[in-house]
């Protein structure tokens, strides 16, 4: 076999599998060569391979040379009780007609498996609570960014007070947009059904824009409280946020919202709008 040194255009012929006649003499031929023999990575264990989530030697937590005296003290991560709160929105609200408060946020308390997750959301206006939706639901993790939640809800403030029962699913969709979705049941046999998404754009480490949008659609008519069959409302806006710390951040944003079909029409019949603009202040904080 000659020797040669490869100039860089040989190196790129090599690489494109165009390579001259002189060098292509000096390279083994490997058309016709059998690979059936070959052992290729992959493919089902031995029969005598170790269970790779048994502990190595037969040994436990409980038994074994190992184990210390008194209760268990070697805990993994998913087996701690942790809680959380997070005030996604805490804002004052400004209209062409009246300002207001409104309110966005959950805690939880559980594993990472399995929690107890308290909703809340509302409105203030002059003082007092305008309207309000409280959820006590239980989650259990489906997969490393999903949980569902099943439990019940509780409504205050257009009409009568209401009761539903909830089952949905909350968690981080593909391209990191945060998903909230949840299906109701109410107890005079009235079904809805509520999608909020997020996503936040990190402008720079601290100033992050978070567009959002919210919708809400019912199952059937319900003067008394003023919701139409059908989509009822969509408010969609965006929120710049400062983080003085992650756990701290003023924002302003605009928001917009309107009311549709049937909800429209009961808006308009006690004289109230079913579209404005919103110009927002707020704080979002977490801990």
């Amino acid at each position: 076999m000659s020797l040669f040194r490869l100039t860089p255009a040989a190196v790129a012929l090599t690489a494109f599998n165009i390579m001259p006649a002189w060098a292509q003499a000096d390279q083994p031929q490997m058309e016709g060569m059998d690979h059936g023999d070959m052992q290729m990575q992959g493919g089902p264990a031995p029969a005598d391979a170790r269970d790779p989530h048994a502990y190595s030697g037969g040994f436990t937590l409980e038994s074994g040379p190992y184990v210390l005296p008194g209760a268990r003290q070697l805990r993994l991560a998913d087996e701690h009780y942790r809680g959380g709160l997070l005030i996604d929105r805490l804002e004052r609200v400004y209209t062409s007609e009246e300002d207001s408060w409104a309110y966005d946020g959950q805690a939880w308390f559980g594993r990472d498996y399995d929690r107890l997750v308290l909703k809340g959301e509302g409105d203030i206006a002059d003082g007092e609570l305008a309207e309000a939706s409280t959820e006590l639901l239980w989650g259990h993790a489906i997969a490393p960014l999903w949980d569902t939640q099943l439990g019940v809800r509780y409504d205050t403030g257009h009409g009568p007070d209401q009761g539903w029962l909830a089952f949905g699913v909350q968690g981080l969709a593909p391209y990191w947009f945060e998903v909230d979705a949840t299906a109701y049941l109410g107890e005079d046999g009235q079904t809805a059904f509520a999608l909020e998404t997020e996503y936040e754009l990190l402008l720079t480490q601290r100033l992050v824009l978070q567009p959002r949008m919210e919708m809400n659609l019912y199952g059937k008519d319900d003067a008394e409280r003023m919701t139409g069959k059908g989509l009822a409302d969509l408010a969609a806006g965006l929120r710049l946020r400062y983080e003085l710390t992650r756990q701290f951040a003023p924002y302003v944003g605009v928001e917009w919202a309107k009311s549709f079909g049937n909800t429209a029409d009961f808006a308009r019949e006690d004289d109230d709008k079913t579209e404005e603009t919103r110009w927002l202040a707020g704080v979002r904080f977490w801990f």
